[in-house]
């Protein structure tokens, strides 16, 4: 019967050891496990930062083709006003360039002429 109670005392003692054991098992797995919920929550917020950065660049890259689209009617309707209002005084010079050049050459003829004499 003694050796009935030190096997049976040897086997609680093994179970014991098992038990703890396993209790330090689980302290590990615990540990992993929060680490792991922890990454998840970084990759996610990091995840959910890189959508909001796309969205932001998104945004950003509309902005500024409006914006060319904006300076560009601006531009256009400063050419158009600048032509309208400048296309007379344009061809009134171009006028009065092409009447002195007129002038020059007439000049030139008379001097080769007075030269030839």
């Amino acid at each position: 019967m003694d050796a009935n109670f030190s096997q049976l005392a040897n086997t609680v003692g093994e179970i014991k050891n098992l038990m703890d054991s396993f209790q330090d098992t689980l302290v590990n797995i615990e540990k992993r496990l929060s680490r792991l919920e922890k990454m998840d929550s970084i990759e996610h917020r990091v995840e959910v930062n890189q959508i909001d950065l796309s969205d932001i660049k998104e945004a950003i890259l509309r902005m500024e083709d409006h914006q060319n689209e904006e300076i560009g009617k601006v531009l256009q309707v400063m050419k158009e006003s600048f032509t309208k209002e400048h296309n007379e005084t344009i061809m009134h010079i171009n006028r009065r360039l092409d009447s002195h050049l007129i002038k020059l050459a007439k000049a030139e003829e008379e001097i080769i002429i007075l030269k030839n004499r």
